[in-house]
């Protein structure tokens, strides 16, 4: 019987002790990976240069644009027309100014050339009319060439009353077509601005 009352007591220490299975103690977190800074440095370099690349893409672009944009004002200066009084062929006041941004365009592009096309309304005959065109667009070549422009850019040419900007018969037609056109035969592209 003792045999039997120590193994009860030693159950009954056993069950004293809290039977309870010892908490188990977490496994370690795996450690992290070590960092590439090589790649991280790469990466960066690389995100530089993209954006670099696309800052410089878009300066390209813009100045494309400001380029388009400078040729165009400036062709429509070049091309702009000045108009005449009834049976006159004197540089109108108003026209001076068109005339002065004409002739610094011609000086700072000597590869640039002009044609002055000379026109009239329908008023009057045919070979009065082409003489007419004919005193307008020398009117024009001389206001230009005393401005400094070389005559060898300026050609002019009468069209009398055969080109009409206007076809009807009216007097805000006829002041239309009283003109000198100016239309570029050489170097009309790659204009610079004058200084």
């Amino acid at each position: 019987m003792k045999s039997r009352s120590l193994l009860v007591f030693a159950l009954l220490a056993a069950a004293a002790c809290g039977g309870k299975k010892p908490a188990e103690t977490p496994a370690p977190a795996p450690a992290p990976a070590p960092i590439d800074s090589t790649a991280i440095k790469a990466r960066m370099r690389q995100d530089s240069i993209n954006a670099a690349e696309a800052r410089a893409r878009a300066a390209a672009d813009a100045a494309a644009r400001a380029a388009a944009q400078l040729q165009a004002q400036l062709s429509a200066e070049v091309s702009a027309m000045i108009h005449f009084d009834f049976d006159k062929a004197d540089i109108k006041p108003e026209d001076q100014a068109n005339l002065d941004r004409k002739a610094a365009i011609l000086k700072a592009n000597p590869g640039l050339s002009i044609q002055i096309a000379g026109n009239c309304d329908n008023r009057g005959s045919d070979e009065y009319n082409l003489a007419l065109g004919n005193r307008r667009a020398a009117a024009a070549q001389r206001y230009l060439i005393n401005q400094g422009v070389s005559a060898s850019q300026i050609t002019i040419v009468s069209y009398g009353e055969e080109r009409p900007v206007n076809p009807a018969n009216d007097e805000a037609a006829w002041a239309e077509n009283r003109n000198d056109q100016f239309t570029p035969t050489a170097g009309g592209n790659n204009l610079v601005a004058p200084k």
